[in-house]
């Protein structure tokens, strides 16, 4: 099973939000790691056959999905950053309309429903208005209804915005098992959140894939790059525009120690340190870009 992404573009207006992206998906967990603006969303609609491509195509197992219709939407599931819901609709009632779009049969709809909110922990919600549920909630509301049809292929963007880091670990780990003989494409700016159950990350700046490896192979890229050092917190203060930091800690005494990004040592007294994804996404976007 692959979904082989070939030469894809899209543009608005003056704007090319994906240009030329080439990219085949299989089975497992699939980061996609990129700053606001760099095409992700864009890319995934595609995916999702909810957006025209300017150019290029997307092949399910060599067939273009666009001819595929509906046998595509069967096996595809999808979570947007924003999901439409009727501000009337309880999180059953509308669990039960996506199951009727998707074409579940009724006799599987309701086990499959409760199955999913026990997953999620929403069973206690169940019967209550989507619209008056907290932000984690509808997230999972929403990644309940991508996953109702039990979809060969999973796409979803941020899924764990709003969730708290105990929902996120248990995201994590249900995303982690359910990708067994399927492929799930996940984007997200919480880095944390796949760098230890993505099977390969695919890195998106500027419209383009500028790089794809396992974590192991993306991180060691930039092996000698990421340092560790200590400095009194006032003489840290004068330095922060020169230093590329990733992260600072106050310790005893009124120092902080560091993390930082550089070609070279830049203080007296730094050690390399083992770098992880997270120094990745910020050696590529340093300002969040």
């Amino acid at each position: 099973m692959e979904l082989k992404i070939e030469h894809l573009s899209k543009s608005f207006k003056d704007k090319k939000a994906v240009d030329d992206v080439s990219l085949t998906l299989t089975p497992g967990v699939w980061g996609l790691l990129g700053g606001n603006g760099a095409g992700k969303t864009t890319l995934m609609r595609m995916i999702a056959d909810i957006m025209t491509p300017d150019k290029g195509s997307v092949c399910y197992d060599g067939a273009d999905i666009r001819k595929m219709g509906k046998s595509y939407r069967s096996l595809f599931g999808f979570l947007p950053q924003d999901f439409g819901y009727s501000r009337d609709f309880t999180v059953k009632d509308y669990l039960e309309y996506v199951a009727a779009l998707k074409d579940i049969p009724l006799w599987k709809t309701a086990k499959k429903i409760d199955s999913l909110l026990e997953m999620l922990s929403l069973l206690d919600v169940k019967g209550k208005k989507i619209a008056k549920l907290s932000g984690g909630m509808k997230r999972r509301v929403g990644i309940a209804q991508a996953m109702l049809n039990d979809p060969k292929i999973l796409v979803m963007d941020e899924p764990t915005a709003g969730l708290d880091p105990g929902e996120r670990v248990r995201l994590r780990n249900l995303i982690s098992e359910f990708s067994h003989n399927r492929i799930v494409l996940i984007s997200t700016h919480i880095v944390s959140d796949i760098e230890y159950i993505a099977t390969k990350n695919a890195i998106m700046k500027d419209g383009k894939i500028i790089d794809v490896g396992t974590t192991d192979e993306l991180v060691s890229e930039i092996e000698g790059k990421v340092w560790s050092s200590t400095l009194p917190a006032a003489d840290l203060a004068g330095r922060q525009g020169q230093l590329r930091i990733i992260s600072q800690r106050s310790e005893d005494g009124g120092r902080v120690s560091f993390r930082y990004l550089s070609e070279t040592p830049e203080i007296k007294g730094t050690v390399a340190v083992s770098p992880r994804l997270e120094d990745l996404y910020m050696w590529y976007f340093p300002q969040g870009e």
